[in-house]
């Protein structure tokens, strides 16, 4: 069952922008190497200074930790399921006018559930940085543009793809249950990016079209990332210390 649709699209997605713009070169998170091994405490320490060591902030994050302790060694399927599951229901849907005063605004995992809120990029990043740091296979997880046919509105969502040809699965702020996109009526996958290019969607497959370049958004939602403890390196993003 679809949400509401007041919980539907963040409207400060910008589609042209994306459309005519790759993403960002600095970004190293593509790598296939063993899956990561890290402690989340330095994140958590900084985001207690910032936003308080109680209260629904605290408690989030508190709970996003054990999300990643808990769900290490079970199977992708599994994690998929528990990072979706846990971030649709701890995250409402707020545009970025509203939540940040700002037309358009990418927010950091630690800062979407701090919140508790978040337009359908947020969700996405959320869910995105939440499955790569419990290892899943970065070569099988892209973010999505999307077009929600009915409402005419841009979207985004995670897909992953078992295999490169498979039918990715989506994972949504829109609708709880990870359905495959050919199941997903209410949407068409147009463009979708990771750290090695951009894609688009053509007869149901990606094709690259272009390098990794330059997005803005992206570069700084990445800055912000680091400001709050984490540690961009080649192969994986971690905790700094982690």
């Amino acid at each position: 069952m679809q949400k509401p649709a007041s919980r539907r699209f963040g409207a400060s997605l910008s589609w042209q922008m994306f459309a005519i713009t790759a993403l960002c070169g600095s970004l190293l998170l593509g790598a296939t190497d063993a899956k990561a091994s890290w402690s989340l405490d330095p994140v958590l320490r900084k985001a207690e200074k910032r936003y308080g060591r109680s209260g629904p902030a605290k408690d989030r994050l508190q709970a996003w930790h054990d999300l990643l302790e808990g769900n290490r060694q079970k199977s992708e399927q599994q994690q998929l399921q528990a990072v979706n599951q846990q971030i649709n229901q701890q995250v409402r849907f707020s545009d970025d006018s509203a939540l940040w005063q700002r037309r358009d605004y990418w927010a950091t995992p630690v800062e979407t559930l701090a919140k508790g809120a978040g337009d359908c990029e947020d969700f996405a990043l959320a869910k995105y940085f939440t499955l790569l740091q419990l290892g899943v296979d970065p070569q099988k997880l892209h973010i999505s543009y999307a077009r929600a046919l009915k409402l005419n509105q841009a979207h985004m969502v995670v897909t992953y793809y078992e295999t490169p040809d498979a039918d990715p699965l989506v994972l949504d702020n829109l609708v709880d249950a990870i359905l495959p996109a050919s199941q997903r009526k209410d949407l068409a996958l147009r463009y979708a990016f990771d750290a090695q290019g951009l894609y688009a969607m053509e007869h149901g497959t990606l094709k690259r079209i272009g390098e990794p370049a330059e997005l803005r958004p992206w570069q700084v939602v990445l800055t912000r990332m680091e400001r709050e403890g984490f540690r961009l390196a080649s192969a994986q993003l971690q905790p700094a210390g982690g």
